[in-house]
């Protein structure tokens, strides 16, 4: 539980270690008075009097008596220990990220001088933050809903272009504004349906049939709409899991270090040299990759061998997209036949390797192949159509071309699980209406759609879920 936001909080706001520039965040009501006591303008004047948002170079120390506030005398005196030459920063309310008054100290980047404004902060009256209580404040005093708060997370740990758009878009509000919407309309139907239950004597119609039924439909649209994005989305934000599979000695290891282009997995003539699971990220066209190496699937008594094998079937149940390597300048055989139909209900590639020998193989040979399966031939030893292939895989897990993704999608599975139970809700809010129910029914259904999309927002929420959200953040964010 975090303490309460009447506290003044202090923080380390960039990564720990050494750098050229580290900064110190300070948020609360006595933010201005305590950093006030740690530096010296270089005006000598009180940071409670000068602008706000303007950066001011100082002189930051320890050794001053914070019993009392500074006279003008001990202002203008030297500092009795000096750490750093600084730039000082006063940000007021509500006219800051947290919407508190907020000081930032931009020092020298070492861990003595961050770790001693801190110490000296804290005895002075302040406490050291809590993971994400900086943007929990900043929900907290409306400076960001709870989906723009979570979309500040997003943005810090995108590993990708695409993965830092949608972060980007989070952020800014976009799902907001969506959600914001449905809950305009579905407000409306049910303050006309509650206004309807108020003036049942009156015999006043507040809202038709067609009315709620055609309201609900576009609402129900509009939310099936938004859980549609949700794999797509998935992907694009956490990455997507890629495992390569095939017989011993087709390429396997050969392809992940073509993609990786470098000699991360041992390769040998030797069949089985593979024994575990080798992971590796990469990004392919834009989009981050986790690719995995399997052991070579064939029937061996060699116990090692068997577990590796067991792994691979392991990786497969998780993977996003399969990668069914095999060997062109073979013949196919009945451990190719057997890899073929345990992936056939899974999204996958076919890899036709070793183009750069003699072919035997055919598309027309394995008459088990279904229709508008894609296969790609390609050389992993001398490179030829890998860029095909990681075409190939971007537009297999991302359909849809960067040019045509617009809109909101939905990246996180909490905004899926709210959406799904807001869909429930209005799916049996309709079924209230044509079902003619009593209004209280209707009115009772649309609430909970109110307030699952407002789970999303934070307009409703609970400590529990803030504490679970904001716990992933960083210390000073």
């Amino acid at each position: 539980m975090v303490p309460g936001s009447d506290d003044t909080i202090c923080a380390v706001a960039t990564p720990p270690g050494e750098g050229g520039v580290a900064i110190v965040r300070v948020s609360g009501p006595h933010a201005v008075s305590l950093v006030d006591r740690l530096v010296r303008l270089r005006s000598r004047r009180s940071l409670a009097t000068v602008r706000s948002h303007c950066l001011y170079r100082a002189e930051v120390g320890v050794g001053v008596d914070s019993s009392s506030p500074l006279n003008d005398s001990e202002r203008k005196a030297p500092l009795a220990i000096s750490l750093d030459l600084a730039l000082v920063v006063v940000m007021r309310a509500p006219h800051s990220y947290t919407g508190e008054d907020v000081v930032e100290v931009h020092c020298h980047g070492g861990r003595l001088i961050v770790n001693r404004i801190c110490e000296r902060l804290v005895v002075d009256g302040a406490r050291l933050a809590e993971p994400g209580e900086f943007t929990r404040r900043a929900f907290l005093n409306g400076r960001l809903d709870l989906s723009q708060a979570e979309g500040v997370l997003e943005v810090i740990q995108a590993r990708s272009d695409e993965s830092l758009r949608l972060a980007q878009e989070l952020l800014r509000g976009t799902l907001s504004g969506e959600i914001n919407a449905l809950v305009e309309t579905i407000a409306g139907l049910l303050a006309r349906v509650e206004a309807g239950i108020d003036f049942v004597e009156e015999d006043i119609a507040f809202v038709s049939e067609q009315e709620l039924i055609g309201g609900l439909d576009r609402t129900i649209v509009a939310v099936d709409r938004l859980l549609a994005t949700w794999e797509e989305g998935r992907i694009l934000r956490n990455g997507a899991k890629v495992v390569i599979v095939g017989r011993p000695n087709v390429g396997k290891s050969s392809l992940l270090n073509a993609l990786l282009r470098s000699d991360r997995a041992i390769v040998t003539a030797i069949p089985g040299t593979t024994r575990d699971v080798l992971e590796e990220s990469a990004l392919i066209e834009g989009l981050a990759v986790r690719l995995s190496d399997t052991a070579g699937v064939r029937k061996s008594e060699d116990p090692i061998e068997q577990e590796g094998i067991r792994r691979t079937g392991l990786a497969l149940e998780e993977a996003d997209l399969v990668l069914v390597v095999l060997d062109g300048s073979e013949e196919l055989i009945s451990e190719d036949e057997e890899i073929l139909c345990q992936t056939e209900q899974r999204r996958r590639l076919i890899v036709v390797n070793k183009c750069d020998r003699p072919m035997r193989w055919s598309r027309e040979s394995l008459s088990s192949l279904p229709e508008g399966q894609m296969v790609v031939t390609l050389s992993a030893r001398t490179g030829e159509n890998l860029d095909g292939l990681r075409r190939q895989v971007a537009r297999t897990l991302v359909p849809r071309s960067l040019e045509a993704r617009e809109g909101v999608m939905i990246t996180k599975l909490r905004h899926k699980q709210a959406l799904e139970r807001a869909s429930e809700s209005l799916h049996s809010a309709k079924a209230s209406v044509v079902g003619r129910l009593a209004p209280e029914f209707l009115a009772a259904d649309l609430r909970g759609a109110l307030d699952f999309l407002g789970e999303i927002t934070g307009r409703v929420t609970t400590d529990d879920i803030l504490d679970r959200i904001f716990s992933e953040f960083c210390i000073g964010k």
